[in-house]
């Protein structure tokens, strides 16, 4: 994990590679060992969680994988007032009785881990989660927890700009 400056007055972000993301996969998998957590499937949220959760899976021996997309973030400090699940969710009776590993990048004011731990509460034999970054004003503690930081996080999937414009079909 690196922090550099932005320029200027900006705060120093936290900066995760690809290769630094290899070890926070690695090092949160045996957290979970460590713990003699075993989950039946890990539940990813998307965007973000997908990635780690395909590495959790791997390093867990955990085939079932799983994927819910909420939106939240719009943009760098934007968000809309509460997270939306957006179609299609899992279906909670698919989870029945399982033991879930809900996974995401991060734990920024914890409503999205709150939203969607929450829509399984009530049909899994236990949820817990984890994440690789967790800042410390969160209304959810995630069970698993890379890093804390209070910093802005640039991600390696999501620091620099799309190749192609959705809304105006641009190519960068």
């Amino acid at each position: 994990m690196t922090t550099e400056p932005t320029g200027g007055d900006a705060p120093a972000r936290e900066i995760l590679s690809y290769e630094l993301f290899g070890t926070a996969v690695r090092e949160l998998a045996q957290q979970v060992v460590d713990d003699g957590y075993e989950p039946d499937i890990v539940l990813a949220i998307a965007r973000g969680g997908l990635g780690l959760a395909m590495g959790m899976g791997y390093a867990l021996d955990v085939k079932n994988l799983s994927a819910v997309n909420v939106e939240f973030y719009t943009g760098v400090d934007e968000r809309l007032d509460v997270p939306m699940m957006l179609p299609p969710t899992p279906a909670a009776i698919d989870l029945t009785g399982m033991k879930v590993l809900i996974v995401d990048d991060v734990a920024d004011t914890g409503k999205t881990l709150e939203v969607v731990r929450d829509f399984v509460a009530d049909h899994v034999a236990e949820a817990r989660t984890a994440v690789i970054y967790e800042k410390p004003w969160t209304v959810i503690h995630a069970e698993y927890v890379w890093r804390r930081t209070e910093r802005w996080i640039d991600f390696p999937w999501s620091s620099t700009p799309p190749l192609v414009d959705r809304r105006g079909g641009l190519a960068h």
